[in-house]
């Protein structure tokens, strides 16, 4: 099937750019995938982001951050796909590593972290996992 699942893709990308070192990564820009990497910034997972002008769709690059020459980032892992979407409700949102890491949910006021939907009582579709 030549059509990827983008946030695989995407994911796939954050993980094999820090596992190789590199300082940042290149990723195809959505609206989604902005969302996706200013929750990644805020919650202290990647240094920061920058759009790049290529032209065509626009590309997001983001600053990868690292530890004692580790990535920050030890896991990240898709939980939802277009063949199997997993949706949780507001009382069942998950916790990632007992709140060391973060679930991230679409929700219908937007991408929010598991601890924001919580506050606001949302529940919605697990997109994947940060730890």
């Amino acid at each position: 099937m030549s059509h990827t699942y983008p946030v695989a893709d995407y994911l796939t990308r954050v993980r094999n750019a820090q596992k190789a070192g590199k300082r940042w990564v290149d990723i195809p820009s959505s609206n989604f995938k902005k969302s996706l990497s200013l929750i990644l910034r805020k919650e202290g997972f990647i240094k920061d982001i920058i759009a790049v002008d290529d032209g065509v769709q626009g590309i997001l690059r983001l600053y990868l951050k690292y530890m004692d020459g580790n990535g920050v980032i030890e896991g990240i892992e898709c939980v939802s796909t277009p063949g199997r979407r997993i949706y949780c409700s507001a009382k069942k949102v998950p916790r990632v590593k007992n709140g060391l890491g973060i679930a991230i949910i679409s929700t219908s006021s937007g991408v929010k972290t598991d601890k924001e939907a919580r506050k606001q009582n949302l529940g919605g579709e697990i997109i994947c996992r940060v730890w």
